[in-house]
């Protein structure tokens, strides 16, 4: 660590009182990552919402994805990468390098996640000399008095809840439907949600010192539920694609590829896409749910199910077969990661401990994260992740556990448990299960699963 650095943290006494009461100063940074500190990378996390694995024009999507395409190009695909079946879980893995379990969250919620002390990535990182930023859906706790600004980031605008809809930004009918905010503060503008939340993280890039390295979190609303998209976007789908639903979905990946593109060039423009790191995946898989969904106030919007598309992957949004929790992915830092396919499994929790890492920030020492440094993986240090993987569905209904190339899959039956196995290594579209000729494995997949899932937070059904 530079001493610069460590005298930025000791002439403020409070920030020296915190960090020395969790035991983690950012002095520890991970070994891989130690010859960084002197050039640490700006972070760009951009997160789509409910994005399948076919809906991008790399896996076979029926749309244009150029900016996505030249992301790639330029950077690693992740292969294999895993976050949680909905949005508030992979939101908590995210930001908090834990399993979302661990707080007690297993679907999409409004209360809080976060107590007040926990150490989450904006933190971690402010700590060391970041500017943080949130640009997006938060869903970690839908009041303003729980919003990202109490949580590590100094700027902050666009949904507290959930979804909202396109033009009027609003979330489901409730206490949480006025949601639009900026800095914690509700506020009403006109303008359709995916040129809003660009055009603020776009200004948000440009008005960044050239000395100090930020963190920019840009958690979308694209391809969430309801889609409904602006003329100019409709008229730029390719005449194939048919139906109304279908056509605004398809209008909707390509506005949500062009936001990436025009973030990406803003990074250009000031002169910091050699000294930062962009992260582009999703929340979860793709969805097929009913598009005019009736907890939403009304707007005119397209009738009929969304088209999200995981194939060839089985499962989708809300479920942990493949389809539901493999997303496409993407990382790029040129000069520093070699372009490719990085083909071992990889966890959202797994970001954290990373980005940490790069940054020269905590080390997870008392954080007790689940997930661990991606860098030697990224790198081609290492080939293969050493801890295993673990999934809770809403109300533990269903958990997975995955080793190498196995995958446990337990759903609960009535009183009963029942168990699919799967060799993702042999096959990956999880077609056949393995559990009744593979009994001896699964028992240790089960012991697995009960010794990770010690840690949860179990609230009452």
């Amino acid at each position: 660590m530079k001493f610069a650095d460590a005298f930025f943290l000791l002439r403020n006494s409070a920030l020296w009182n915190w960090l020395l009461m969790l035991g983690c100063i950012c002095a520890a940074a991970s070994a891989p990552a130690a010859e960084l500190l002197s050039d640490r990378p700006s972070i760009v996390f951009i997160m789509a919402d409910d994005l399948g694995w076919a809906d991008v024009q790399f896996h076979g999507g029926t749309v244009p994805t150029p900016h996505l395409n030249r992301l790639l190009a330029e950077g690693q695909e992740l292969t294999q990468h895993y976050v949680a079946p909905l949005c508030t879980p992979t939101r908590t893995g995210l930001l908090s390098g834990r399993f979302w379990s661990r707080f007690g969250v297993t679907k999409p919620q409004n209360p809080r996640v976060f107590s007040a002390d926990t150490v989450t990535l904006p933190k971690a990182l402010q700590a060391v000399g970041y500017d943080t930023c949130l640009v997006g859906k938060w869903h970690l706790g839908s009041h303003p008095d729980d919003g990202p600004q109490h949580f590590g980031f100094e700027h902050s605008y666009g949904s507290l809840a959930g979804g909202v809809g396109p033009w009027n930004h609003r979330y489901k009918e409730g206490p949480f439907s006025e949601t639009w905010h900026r800095g914690g503060r509700l506020l009403r503008e006109s303008g359709h949600v995916t040129d809003l939340l660009c055009r603020e993280a776009v200004d948000w890039i440009e008005a960044r010192a050239a000395d100090v390295p930020f963190f920019l979190y840009v958690p979308m609303t694209a391809v969430h539920l309801p889609v409904k998209e602006p003329e100019e976007w409709l008229a730029r789908v390719p005449a194939s694609i048919q139906g109304e639903v279908p056509r605004h979905y398809a209008a909707c990946v390509m506005h949500l590829d062009d936001a990436v593109g025009q973030i990406v060039a803003a990074i250009e423009r000031i002169g910091r896409r050699q000294r930062t790191l962009i992260v582009f995946t999703s929340d979860n898989g793709g969805s097929t749910a009913e598009n005019h969904d009736p907890k939403y106030p009304e707007d005119d919007y397209p009738k009929g199910a969304l088209p999200g598309s995981n194939r060839p992957l089985r499962g989708e949004k809300g479920e942990l077969y493949e389809g539901g929790i493999r997303v496409p992915t993407v990382v790029s830092w040129p000069g520093k990661l070699t372009p490719g396919l990085m083909k071992s499994p990889v966890h959202i929790c797994d970001w954290m401990p990373t980005l940490c890492g790069l940054a020269g920030a905590v080390n997870g020492e008392g954080l007790s994260w689940d997930g661990e440094d991606l860098w030697p993986l990224l790198t081609g240090q290492r080939q293969m992740r050493g801890k295993a993987m673990y999934w809770t569905a809403p109300e533990f209904r269903s958990r997975a556990v995955r080793q190498g190339d196995w995958k446990l899959l337990e759903k609960r039956n009535g009183a009963e448990m029942d168990y699919q196995l799967f060799d993702l290594g042999k096959d990956p579209e999880e077609r056949t299960d393995l559990a009744s000729s593979d009994v001896e494995r699964v028992r240790v997949l089960r012991d697995l699963l009960e010794q990770i899932s010690r840690g949860d937070v179990r609230k009452a059904d």
